[in-house]
């Protein structure tokens, strides 16, 4: 079995055709298709369904696609540590950081790390938690942000810990208060993020703790939206204490949740077990550095 073809069937499941396979590791189509082959023919079993349009693997295929993600990126570490070992001082940084609080905390890091060095590229994808801790699983990131508490899969690295606010419409009759609790909110529709942000999660289970299901009346990606739907008197929405310090509203009202239970609670995480890079391991130190980001 050649490192090669397991190559080109791992892009295949990943880029979901031949063609587009072909062009993220330079080869050609007919190539690919044979490479593919010759792994099926070796292994014995037929790895992809080909009586659809669509790329979809077999059980064997599921299989084999797992593995060879694995084995793909031990040897990506073997590469990396060896290099390392040879002084080599560029490297790449595959990060992963979720759209909320992101340029609050990881901004400033940025810069420092650059400054630090120069050389290495960071390559950076932004999802929700649940999307990026996926990705760390699965060999494509490095690190990713992912809210606390995580599966026993990660090793993590505390960044941040932040009570959470309820924004509220200002004409709501609690917008005044020192604080709420999620019962207070209950016949009030709530407005969250979309379902793959870690946030979603803690309200939900705060609000099972209080014997309610919340009423949703909408969800986006975007924290600006969220916040003007807040002002517009469509509901109440949530934010960490720092995010909401940092988009003020003139008609919404910050009010704090009281709640030990209910806050967010951001860490770094990476796959348990997994060789980290030098580039990642830096990121690592700087961030865990006092003044580096917001704790």
């Amino acid at each position: 079995m050649e490192l090669r073809t397991l190559r080109a069937f791992v892009e295949v499941v990943r880029q979901g055709s031949f063609s587009q396979a072909a062009k993220t590791i330079f080869s050609t189509q007919s190539t690919v298709s044979k490479a593919v082959k010759q792994l099926e023919d070796e292994l014995g079993f037929v790895l992809l369904d080909r009586a659809y349009r669509s790329i979809r693997l077999t059980a064997a295929g599921r299989i084999v696609y797992q593995r060879a993600m694995t084995i793909l990126k031990e040897r990506e570490d073997l590469v990396e540590e060896l290099s390392e070992l040879q002084g080599l001082q560029r490297g790449v940084l595959r990060l992963g950081l979720p759209p909320v609080g992101s340029s609050v905390l990881f901004a400033p890091l940025f810069a420092t790390y650059r400054a630090y060095y120069p050389s290495i590229e960071i390559q950076l994808q932004e999802h929700g938690s649940k999307r990026l801790e996926e990705l760390v699983l699965n060999g494509e990131l490095d690190l990713g942000a992912s809210l606390l508490p995580v599966p026993e899969d990660f090793e993590w690295q505390h960044v941040c810990k932040e009570p959470i606010d309820a924004l509220l419409p200002v004409q709501h009759p609690l917008s005044q208060a020192d604080s709420v609790t999620l019962a207070d909110l209950k016949s009030s529709p709530f407005l969250l993020f979309e379902t793959e942000f870690a946030i979603n999660h803690i309200i939900f289970e705060a609000c099972e703790r209080q014997g309610f299901t919340p009423q949703v009346a909408a969800r986006s990606s975007q924290i600006s939206f969220l916040v003007e739907l807040v002002a517009a008197g469509m509901g109440i929405g949530f934010l960490p204490r720092m995010i909401a310090e940092e988009r003020q509203h003139p008609r919404v009202s910050p009010v704090l949740v009281a709640d030990p239970d209910f806050y967010w609670h951001i860490a770094l995480v990476w796959r348990r077990g997994a060789y980290l890079s030098h580039a990642a391991r830096a990121w690592l130190d700087l961030a865990a550095q006092p003044n580096r980001v917001r704790r």
